[in-house]
């Protein structure tokens, strides 16, 4: 490796030697067939296709600090390795899970000793750079500044929220897609045929290999594995559908509860309630069901739903979410899917409206611009002859001796604030009745 450190890490071999080696029946084919050129690897066209500006930089030797965000087996690691390949840098790789701060400190000291006694660049990569808590990641902040080190991080997290935000400004974050279905039968086919590296001639039938991408889930390094352990259980034989399907366990939905399938299920989840789309939202439900969510969370978020997204244009909404937490915990499951679902249901296909949150959020920016504005003196307690004699209460009507329980002429809001219109009922559902409500209180103010 050219500029490589020398020290046993998780590129070492793959480096420094061909990854078939001499044994390649010891080494996973998904490490086999680890692409050895730009030109090898499938989908990411728009980041590394030709004439676009990271695969430029990596053949200049000009790679900037970047952090390389997306699902597994969609490259970011393999990207990381060609340009450890193409440096002429100190490349040196880490991982989060493995090392530490302190193991961290040492490379970075390295890196200096070697910018000013050598003038040599060093290339950091960090798999996992997400696994850092924001305050160790400051320890990378001076050294990418000053540029002693040129940072590359792999995160399968959201970098604007699992990255420090001093450090992610100063790298360039690069999202890498899933790899579609159209780009993984390709690489499938290579390894079933490729001599050195492949499996050297096994064949396969094209629904069996349709399986294991759609299996796969935008995953390489899963598809390849699958395809690997198929070819084991077919011991020669041409492999079918059926053999992909019983060679393998049942697959796992792609979904962590802290990264960025998880925000992007929940978002699409909300988004389609808040849409009215019941089919959509039971989909996203049961996509976060059945990867293993806590159902606690869902109800919770139907809850703040029916409040924030309906709310009095369906009063009926909250009782409903809340009586279906209720009821789930009372149940479980799987019993307890039947009132989640139902409330989901209810609330897609409820009328909505956001004036309630709307309104307080206006009231609150009044609140800090004029801050603490006195009480109406006829609005405060007269209780006691103290305040009795400072004529608290005086001039206050009350309203359930007037007609239909409404004071006309009565003033509620410090005379500061004119007369604000915070509340304002869209006039959907429920809230129909309401805005009538208030426009006839309002004709009976403008009278007196």
């Amino acid at each position: 490796m050219r500029g490589g450190t020398g020290e046993g890490d998780l590129f070492t071999r793959a480096l420094e030697a061909d990854p078939a080696g001499a044994d390649p029946g010891s080494t996973p084919l998904a490490e086999r067939m680890r692409p050895r050129s730009l030109d090898e690897l499938v989908g990411q066209e728009k980041l590394v296709g030709p004439g676009r500006p990271l695969r430029r930089a990596i053949e200049a030797d000009k790679v900037p600090s970047l952090i390389l965000w997306g699902p597994p087996g969609a490259g970011k690691t393999t990207i990381a390795r060609l340009v450890a390949h193409a440096t002429s840098a100190r490349f040196v790789p880490f991982s989060a899970v493995l090392g530490g701060v302190p193991e961290i400190r040492v490379i970075l000291g390295e890196a200096r000793e070697a910018r000013a006694y050598r003038r040599q660049r060093t290339i950091l990569f960090v798999d996992e750079i997400h696994r850092f808590n924001k305050a160790q990641q400051d320890a990378f902040l001076p050294y990418v500044e000053d540029g002693t080190i040129t940072l590359i991080g792999a995160t399968t997290e959201n970098p604007s929220f699992a990255v420090n935000a001093a450090l992610l400004s100063r790298c360039r974050a690069m999202r890498l897609e899933p790899l579609g279905e159209e780009q993984l039968l390709p690489l499938l086919r290579r390894a079933l045929v490729d001599p050195e590296r492949g499996l050297g001639g096994v064949s396969a039938s094209d629904d069996a290999l349709e399986a294991i991408a759609t299996l796969a889930q935008g995953d390489a390094r899963r598809a390849l594995t699958a395809l690997e352990l198929t070819a084991d259980y077919a011991e020669g034989a041409h492999i079918t559908r059926e053999m992909v399907e019983k060679s393998q366990a049942a697959p796992g939905l792609r979904y962590d509860k802290k990264g960025d399938e998880h925000y992007g299920v929940v978002s699409a989840f909300i988004k389609s309630m808040r849409g009215s789309d019941a089919d959509a939202a039971l989909y996203w439900m049961a996509r976060m069901l059945e990867a293993g969510e806590d159902p606690l969370f869902v109800s919770r978020r139907l809850i703040i739903f029916a409040s924030e997204d309906i709310g009095n244009a369906d009063p009926r909404a909250l009782m409903i979410a809340v009586a279906a937490d209720q009821a789930f915990q009372r149940m479980g499951m799987p019993e307890g899917i039947h009132p989640l679902a139902q409330a989901c249901v209810y609330l897609a296909t409820a009328p909505k409206s956001n004036a309630s949150i709307a309104g307080y959020l206006s009231a609150v920016e009044d609140v800090q611009k004029r801050g603490a504005l006195e009480v109406p003196i006829h609005l405060k307690p007269s209780t006691g002859r103290a305040n009795r004699i400072e004529g608290f209460g005086q001039g206050y009507s009350y309203s359930h001796d007037e007609e239909g329980s409404f004071s006309a002429g009565q003033r509620y809001l410090p005379e500061e604030l004119g007369e604000p219109r915070y509340y304002q009922p869209k006039g959907v559902g429920y809230e129909a009745q309401i805005l009538t409500r208030l426009m006839e209180w309002a004709r009976r103010r403008a009278e007196r």
